[in-house]
């Protein structure tokens, strides 16, 4: 009984240790996430209601701030649409098969993260620019790339690459192929065995990588500036107008601006997480 007692009376601080560590450890994470998101979200919408509701719904009233918005849906639409159906199809290719140079691919689709997007830009000018490698056909075809639409739609496909990509690989690769095989015995098609089989279970792959995607999509700068160059009423997105507003010293309109977009994006994440937990139950 005493040796008992004594082992009880031993462990308890070794279980208090163990409690204090763990809550010192969440504190520690959940500082970490404070200063990085919370505090400048915080700060943002403090100086973007400052003011008033008032000041921030006549400033994203304003002529330019709808163009610039209008403009950024727009690329961002089109950079979810081709991801979603090329974005499928590499992720399919390298999982299903092997062929040279996968390795490489595989290493290549990573590059937006380590790539500035201010050097992916000065690359489109290079291929697409006035005196770019590709200037004699755009001229000859009639087609402007940069300081364009086409050119930021390129812009921010490259910086978007793999969020689409890396959000199905790791689902084709734990669906594997049986469900498939089971299909095609049965005598259902390539078209059938995809539509039924394997699309349901890659919807959430799907649904976040076009999310990301269009998140990314909505706040990419450097790539869009340097490629389109920022003509107001023309190649302006949100992030670009934010950039000019602050520059001009209007302040309200940045703040407003970029809160919309914040909002944005965080809805669209937090959405979908809420709508895959309350499907899942």
């Amino acid at each position: 009984m005493t040796t008992l007692a004594a082992k009880r009376t031993t462990g308890r601080p070794a279980v208090g240790r163990i409690v204090w560590r763990r809550l010192l450890l969440i504190g520690v994470v959940l500082a970490y996430i404070s200063l990085l998101i919370l505090a400048p979200l915080g700060a943002l919408v403090y100086n973007a209601l400052r003011h008033g509701l008032g000041p921030v719904l006549q400033a994203l009233s304003q002529p330019n701030v709808l163009a610039a918005f209008r403009l950024t849906l727009l690329i961002a639409l089109f950079t979810v649409v081709i991801h979603t159906l090329f974005g499928t199809a590499v992720a399919w290719i390298m999982v299903r098969h092997r062929f040279p140079g996968r390795k490489l691919i595989n290493g290549l689709i990573d590059m937006p993260f380590a790539v500035s997007p201010v050097v992916v830009g000065y690359m489109l000018l290079l291929l697409f620019g006035r005196n770019g490698l590709l200037a004699p056909l755009l001229n000859l075809l009639d087609i402007q790339v940069a300081f364009a639409l086409p050119g930021m739609i390129l812009a921010t496909l490259f910086v978007t690459l793999p969020f689409m990509i890396r959000e199905l690989v790791p689902v084709l690769e734990a669906f594997g192929v049986q469900q498939e095989q089971a299909a095609a015995t049965l005598g259902a098609s390539g078209w059938q065995t995809f539509w039924r089989v394997t699309l349901p279970a890659l919807r959430w792959g799907f649904i976040y990588g076009m999310t990301l995607t269009f998140a990314r999509a909505l706040g990419e700068f450097g790539a869009v500036l340097v490629i389109g160059g920022g003509v107001q009423g023309r190649t302006e997105t949100a992030t670009l107008f934010i950039y000019r507003a602050l520059d001009e010293r209007q302040y309200v309109a940045a703040y407003s601006a970029a809160l919309l977009l914040g909002l944005l994006s965080l809805l669209l994440v937090l959405g979908t997480d809420f709508l895959r937990r309350r499907v899942s139950r």
